[in-house]
């Protein structure tokens, strides 16, 4: 059974860092696609980044230039460095992975807080 299990969230004061992993388990493959979501209070879940298995990023306007998605295939796990923080960042976030097949995994969230 695949589990994805996110870690790094966090309080963070506005401007700062941090950085969040996601450990895939129970598959020796290599998922097609990892990548992040997020969950404001009050709104609906949004795509924040996405990394392909060949490199391909992707990355939501409001995050461009100051999020980083990398990835460890050996390892299945997907990171998002968060840098410049804003208050509007502050959300649960969510691992995902899709494999060859098409089947899509979540996480369980991880609560990012950024507020002085």
């Amino acid at each position: 059974q695949v589990q994805l299990v996110e870690s790094g969230g966090g309080l963070v004061q506005p401007g700062g860092s941090l950085r969040l992993s996601c450990a895939a388990s129970g598959t020796m493959f290599i998922f097609n696609v990892m990548g992040w979501y997020r969950q404001a209070p009050g709104k609906q879940r949004e795509w924040v980044a996405t990394k392909g298995n060949r490199g391909t990023t992707n990355y939501v306007a409001s995050v461009q230039g100051r999020f980083t998605i990398s990835r460890d295939n050996f390892k299945n796990t997907v990171y998002l460095q968060m840098n410049s923080l804003k208050p509007e960042d502050t959300a649960v976030y969510y691992c995902n992975a899709v494999s060859s097949n098409g089947a899509n995994y979540w996480g369980n969230g991880t609560l990012v807080t950024v507020s002085s």
